[in-house]
């Protein structure tokens, strides 16, 4: 009996470190690739390039998952810079090596399962008041 009560010990404490039974969703491994591959394998069938530039390239698709806007860039730097710029503003971020999705927290997990990637979240930044300040 004893051995038996360890053998599913075991195997619960084994599916738990894998992640079997957390609640969260299978998530694939990482996509690359072009803005019209990476919308094509995020089932973004009609990408409307909003931004075609040698630094990114910006699209707006409108799937049964949501709507959002996927990016692609020419560096990792300028990737995170404009995370780190766009975080001001709050929301949800899908990001993979030089792509992010931008849109809404069930969007964002909805394609995460499509594209892989990491989920980054901000809530958005309340400037202060300032009296006599003028941009």
């Amino acid at each position: 009996m004893q051995t038996q009560r360890s053998a599913v010990t075991a195997a619960l404490l084994a599916a738990m470190l894998m992640g079997c039974g957390a609640g969260e969703p299978d998530v694939p491994q990482e996509a690359s690739g072009s803005l019209e591959q990476l919308a094509e394998r995020a089932r973004c069938a009609k990408p409307d390039v909003r931004a075609d530039t040698a630094e990114l390239r910006q699209a707006s698709c409108a799937t049964d998952d949501g709507t959002y806007v996927l990016l692609t860039f020419a560096t990792d730097r300028g990737q995170r810079e404009w995370i780190n710029q766009a975080k001001d503003y709050g929301g949800s971020y899908l990001v993979g090596r030089r792509w992010v999705v931008s849109g809404d927290e069930d969007t964002v997990t909805a394609v995460r399962g499509r594209l892989g990637g990491t989920v980054e979240t901000a809530a958005p930044h309340r400037p202060q008041s300032s009296h006599g300040s003028h941009h």
